[in-house]
């Protein structure tokens, strides 16, 4: 289970392990923290009470310090896995569902043509209609766009790398996920 690293203006920053948010914790780090602690960490016996010592952490934790102010201005990173999420591992030309190792990163415009490899020119597309539409446009190739692409928020982001994320953390990037996002489907 990772824990949901924040700033500490809520921007997220990073999928962290409970031992690096233990670290965290025991140097006073935290800021504020949301949900229901999720793990309990046990340590060594205290010497002037006898008391184990624990540390009960939660799935999201805002961490103190200076808010990095270009970091979240950036477009995140494509990647074929986080593409297929995004587009719920649908090929935009014929609308089927697939599985990933079925699905293929098209450029919209060709890359042999310019096309650059960016969200906003990267869509799914099934191995039959990459092969269908080759290095051609779509209106070339007769073949339309069942959707349009898009790049993720920051918080998209975090979903889309694909994490076994829990109920507090979900509720928390989705609440900043545009409402047309395909993530709310």
């Amino acid at each position: 289970m990772d824990v949901l690293q924040l700033d500490v203006s809520g921007r997220p920053q990073a999928w962290i392990t409970t031992r690096d948010a233990a670290v965290i914790y025991a140097s006073d780090g935290i800021a504020w923290t949301l949900g229901q602690p999720c793990q309990v960490l046990r340590g060594g016996l205290q010497r002037r009470t006898g008391l184990q010592s624990r540390i009960e952490v939660h799935p999201i934790i805002a961490v103190r310090g200076a808010v990095p102010s270009r970091a979240w201005r950036q477009a995140p990173a494509l990647t074929n896995n986080k593409l297929f999420v995004r587009d719920r591992y649908t090929c935009a030309y014929c609308g089927h569902r697939f599985h990933p190792d079925d699905l293929t990163r098209e450029h919209i415009q060709p890359s042999s043509r310019g096309g650059p490899d960016s969200w906003m020119n990267c869509i799914t597309a099934c191995r039959s209609c990459n092969g269908r539409k080759g290095s051609r446009l779509p209106e070339e190739a007769h073949m339309s766009l069942l959707y349009l692409p898009y790049v993720p928020n920051l918080h998209e982001d975090m979903i889309l790398r694909g994490r076994r994320i829990l109920a507090d953390q979900m509720d928390f990037l989705l609440a900043c996920v545009p409402r047309n996002s395909r993530l709310h489907g």
